[in-house]
């Protein structure tokens, strides 16, 4: 999609901090993962982890909303509704050659598994408590 964006002159400093925050977005999944999966991380390899997804959320709560709120609806004024749907369809592929199946549905089966392992699925439980 960036390429797109870039090629009309349009939202080109977003799309640069974008990419950007996509690269530093897959360093730190790659860190959280490999912290994540040795049988005994150190004191220093956990707090490693808790920055590395403190930092990841804190990014990406942002940066989802800049998309959606800006990117995604722009791109609807840059490429006809076929493009749209093509788009979509291109997506749909690759979710599922990365994932398999219905990758979306899996990958929020799998969150939710990982989150009730770690006591936070419950919403309640990030309701301030005033």
């Amino acid at each position: 999609m960036f390429p797109r964006f870039e090629k009309a002159g349009q939202l080109t400093d977003l799309t640069k901090v974008l990419r950007l925050q996509h690269q530093k977005g897959r360093l730190l999944t790659q860190r959280i993962i490999a912290n994540a999966q040795k049988p005994n991380p150190t004191d220093d390899e956990k707090k490693l982890m808790v920055l590395d997804m403190q930092a990841f959320v804190r990014m990406y709560s942002p940066h989802e909303a800049r998309e959606d709120t800006i990117l995604f609806p722009a791109l609807h004024k840059l490429i006809s509704r076929h493009e749209y749907d093509s788009l979509g369809e291109d997506f749909e592929k690759k979710e599922k050659q990365q994932f398999g199946g219905d990758g979306f549905d899996m990958a929020v089966d799998k969150v939710a598994g990982i989150e009730k392992a770690m006591n936070i699925y419950d919403l309640n439980l990030f309701t301030p408590n005033i």
